[in-house]
């Protein structure tokens, strides 16, 4: 209740941006903003006051309730201006499902005529990705490692690596601060790279936010498309692959000076190589298929759609979803592998995709040599069993999750494309996906909005951390 008090307060002084924002512009909606500062203050500082003498060192399992309640507790509170805005008119589904949504990063909206909204709710929903970024990195890097959790947990405890040995700063406090410092880095430097490519000051700052936070929230119903600027992708493109690299790794490399320290990285030259891969295929059947009239136009629109949602962003420059042949398929199911770990991007993380690859390839080997021992190895260092284990077991959970959502979704009347399409790009918090849900949500049903709610959370918190609040051993003795 403390921690959850302090949270709500720091959370209520970003609801004063929007609401001023609101006066400025006078659109009509500083009432909304005003009620939803007040109460949600409120509410912090009574549950600060009711705990502000409680010393006790937090235990394991007051950090995985902590984890879970920083979404959905932040998530209710700020579907709140979205609830008592009269334009939009939302229900309590529609808006919980957008906050949801907007902090987790996964950008599936329920909105349309997002262009005719008042520029303070427009803002708005770019800052709740923003937040939710920067509060991924925080708990990603420094706080789920120690409740032995997450992809940076494989990165930086466990697999060699330059985590390995060294933490980011002594203090947990100072590493929070430092990471502070690079996202606000690159999203400053990505809002000037739009300014001068283009965009108005308030569309800079405001993609800039959905940019570096990996989330594909847009001030706009068609996205970066909306601007028709190959400079503009372009900027987006190198923005939204930066921001899917470690951010530990930023860190490291600016305290070093020296870029050979992403080259040397296992992990980002894999994510390269997806994206090389993939960005390829796209473009051979673009180009023979004649989907576009030119070859600028080919390569402009599939690169950035490959990065797009491989980085699990969610931009869209065109509707990818009519593409040819295998492309819609093959690019919804890589945004599963997604960025890197200790990233602002969702997915299973390359990390993970590249020990599942070594172990099965591995396998293949022993079937030939029965007897010969042969280790897998990250940076010329041999993995533990434990953690090629901790590897599998997450596969199985998520695809076990991925089939039971995807069902879920069925019994709610839509079909299996949008189903399971719709899973896809909820717990890989993408956000677009296919069929009905290839632009929107607003066609989904209340049942099915919540069920993609779980979805985006148990995505976003890596399934262990939501999953293991459901097992009767965590609330035993």
């Amino acid at each position: 209740m403390k921690i959850m008090g302090i949270l709500l307060s720091f959370f209520s002084a970003s609801l004063l941006f929007p609401l001023t924002v609101s006066f400025v512009s006078s659109d009509g909606s500083q009432m909304p903003f005003l009620f939803s500062f007040i109460l949600t203050i409120s509410t912090g500082l009574i549950f600060w006051f009711a705990t502000r003498r409680q010393q006790e060192e937090l235990r394991i399992r007051d950090g995985f309730i902590i984890v879970v309640l920083f979404w959905t507790v932040l998530a209710s509170f700020g579907s709140l201006p979205l609830l008592i805005s009269t334009n939009p008119a939302m229900s309590v589904t529609d808006a919980f499902f957008e906050s949801m949504s907007g902090l987790t990063t996964t950008g599936a909206t329920v909105l349309v005529g997002i262009d005719d909204l008042p520029i303070s709710i427009r803002y708005y929903r770019q800052k709740l990705q923003w937040l939710g970024g920067m509060g991924i990195i925080v708990l990603a890097v420094a706080v789920m490692p120690m409740l032995g959790i997450g992809g940076m947990q494989l990165y930086r405890a466990e697999t060699p690596g330059p985590m390995k040995d060294t933490k980011l700063t002594p203090r947990i406090k100072e590493t929070a601060k430092a990471l502070w410092f690079i996202y606000l880095g690159l999203t400053g430097a990505c809002a000037l790279a739009y300014w001068v490519a283009g965009m108005s000051i308030f569309d800079a700052v405001s993609h800039s936010f959905s940019t570096v936070a990996i989330g594909g929230f847009s001030t706009h119903d068609q996205s970066i498309g909306y601007f028709e600027s190959p400079l503009i992708s372009a900027i987006a493109v190198v923005f939204m692959i930066v921001s899917s690299i470690n951010f530990a790794l930023h860190f490291l490399a600016w305290r070093s000076r020296r870029l050979s320290t992403y080259i040397r990285d296992s992990e980002v030259r894999a994510f390269a190589l997806i994206l090389l891969i993939v960005t390829s295929l796209t473009v051979i059947v673009l180009f023979s298929t004649r989907t576009f009239q030119t070859l600028s136009d080919t390569l402009w629109h599939g690169i950035f759609q490959v990065v797009s949602v491989a980085t699990t962003t969610g931009f869209t420059t065109t509707g990818y979803h009519w593409w040819p042949s295998f492309l819609p398929a093959m690019l919804v199911l890589t945004s599963a592998i997604g960025g890197c770990a200790g990233s602002t991007a969702g997915g299973m993380k390359v990390i993970r995709s590249i020990l599942l690859y070594k172990q099965g390839r591995r396998q293949i080997e022993l079937l030939i040599h029965p007897k010969a021992l042969i280790p897998i190895k990250l940076g010329g260092k041999p993995v533990s069993e434990q953690v090629l284990e901790s590897v599998w077991g997450f596969l199985a959970l998520y695809v076990f999750s991925y089939i039971v959502l995807g069902l879920s979704m069925t019994a709610t009347g839509v079909d299996l494309v949008t189903a399971f399409s719709a899973v896809t790009a909820c717990l890989n918090n993408l956000g677009p996906g296919l069929g009905e849900v290839s632009q929107n949500y607003a066609s989904i049903s209340n049942s099915g909005k919540w069920i993609l709610c779980s979805a985006m959370l148990m995505g976003r918190l890596e399934l262990y951390t939501l999953l293991v609040l459901i097992s009767p051993a965590f609330w035993r003795n």
